[in-house]
């Protein structure tokens, strides 16, 4: 599972996940792994598999009207609606009304969730709302029993609000990023939504934390500033981008444009926004990471998110300082810590040099030559790296070597083949083929380079027979 997890969720490969874990004394379950990719592929089929009912007419020809920048609860009619079936989401109802006041997804901002209240006070939830064919779409789980009723639509204010503080911050973010950075900063793909606010952006390199520290002061100083929003509806494209109004790559905008202004910042933007900067009451940034070549993302959070972060990071700090025996100075405690630490991991290392040159000597001694061969199979108490460094280092100066070392972590026998690559070449020796063979005793697979090899397993109990069957490959 974790070997899986690796390669789909991070796309890390798995020959060399499997490389690094026999390195450190693990196996890697093949089968489970193509298990698991089977039922993944299996279900991203089943996911993918989806159908729509044609529309439901109710009435025809009227003409859908947004009216969610001034309203959140507002009168509606149901217009069309059609049932929708997926693996997924299971059955769901997509609902048309005359007006709203949801919020479809767009600009980077997620659609309203919200409830529909019908004349007799009977609730239906709109868990979604979306934009499809210039039609916004509102998503529901059941009908409303009377769909020629007239209904409240209305808005989680709630949720609309956060999602309104993490838009209007992006916004005073993006402008911040350019003043810090340089105008070479563009944004290539955001999301505001109420648990917080992801923004990929163009840049070079990592941002230091001085740079995130500058970003963090210049967008909390807007907010402290209490900058009055400056919004304006049905703005011809060319007097909007004469007046300085930021219009965002790859987005498309039609001849009338709407444009946001936060004090210097301003942009085309069809989303919601709060009022006043001072709305957002705090901004903090928790992650800022590589997305792809030349794209940086940051994720933050406004609002009552930032007091949440602060309350766990305070009790994080609590416990370290109990972990720590509550010292003056904690900085300089860790730092104590990691110096000990290191010079105790210093200590370890010279200590695995003597041992391994112990190793080596008891080794030498034991080589027998066999058909021309310079052979030893033994299992030694080394760990794996500490017995690839001696294989390479018994095999220097040798051309007709080979070695089948063994050893156990964690009750788990990992096999190592060494062999000289005069050998390889001459007598088509391959340290792969051989641990893929001698992994079979001891319950396990692996493989490597035709002069290097790793094998792990899962039972001890055959490391003796796995040993005999290594002396047999040279008589």
């Amino acid at each position: 599972d974790q070997v899986f997890e690796l390669y789909d969720t991070y796309g890390f490969p798995v020959d060399l996940t499997a490389l690094i874990a026999r390195e450190k004394g693990f196996d890697v379950d093949e089968a489970g792994f193509e298990k698991a990719m089977a039922t993944q592929k299996e279900r991203s089929r089943a996911a993918s598999s989806s159908s729509t009912e044609d529309w439901t007419v109710i009435k025809d020809g009227a003409v859908e009207d947004f009216v969610g920048y001034d309203h959140l609860e507002h009168k509606v009619q149901l217009l069309r609606y059609r049932k929708i079936n997926s693996v997924k989401a299971g059955e769901q109802f997509q609902l048309v009304l005359n007006s709203t006041p949801f919020y479809p997804e767009g600009g980077g901002q997620v659609g309203d969730t919200g409830l529909l209240i019908d004349s007799m006070g009977e609730t239906i939830s709109i868990i979604d709302t979306k934009k499809e064919n210039n039609l916004i779409v509102h998503y529901t789980k059941t009908l409303p029993q009377n769909v020629a009723d007239t209904f409240t639509a209305q808005v989680n204010a709630a949720e609309r609000f956060r999602s309104e503080c993490n838009h209007s911050a992006t916004h005073l973010m993006h402008q911040a990023l350019r003043e810090i950075l340089g105008t070479h900063v563009e944004q290539k793909g955001s999301m505001a939504q109420g648990a917080g606010l992801r923004f990929d952006f163009s840049h070079f390199s990592k941002l230091s934390p001085e740079e995130i520290e500058a970003v963090e002061t210049f967008v909390n100083t807007c907010i402290n500033q209490k900058i009055e929003l400056e919004e304006k509806r049905s703005v011809p494209v060319a007097e909007a981008m004469k007046s300085g109004a930021m219009a965002l790559f790859g987005e498309k905008y039609g001849d009338a444009v709407r444009t946001i202004r936060l004090g210097d910042s301003i942009e085309l933007c069809g989303g919601t926004h709060v009022k006043n900067t001072a709305d957002i009451w705090s901004f903090k940034i928790v992650s800022e990471s590589a997305v792809a070549s030349g794209i940086r993302r940051i994720e933050a959070i406004t609002g009552e998110a930032v007091q949440t972060f602060f309350d766990a990071q305070e009790r994080m700090l609590k416990r370290i300082n109990e972990s720590l025996k509550h010292p003056q100075d904690a900085v300089k405690a860790i730092g104590n810590l990691q110096a000990e630490n290191a010079l105790l991991k210093k200590e370890l290392e010279a200590l695995s040099k003597v041992q391994t040159q112990i190793v080596k000597q008891e080794l030498q001694t034991q080589l027998k030559t066999v058909n021309g061969v310079e052979f030893l199979a033994a299992e030694v108490d080394l760990t794996p790296p500490a017995i690839k460094d001696l294989a390479f280092d018994l095999g220097q100066g040798k051309d007709n070597l080979f070695l089948i070392l063994v050893t156990q972590k964690g009750g788990k026998p990992l096999v190592s083949c060494y062999i000289s690559k005069a050998l390889v070449a001459e007598r088509s020796m391959n340290a792969g083929t051989i641990v893929k063979e001698l992994g079979k005793h001891i319950q396990g697979g692996g493989g490597g380079q035709p002069f290097f090899a790793t094998a792990g397993g899962k039972n001890p109990e055959g490391i003796p027979a796995m040993l005999e069957a290594a002396a047999a490959l040279v008589e």
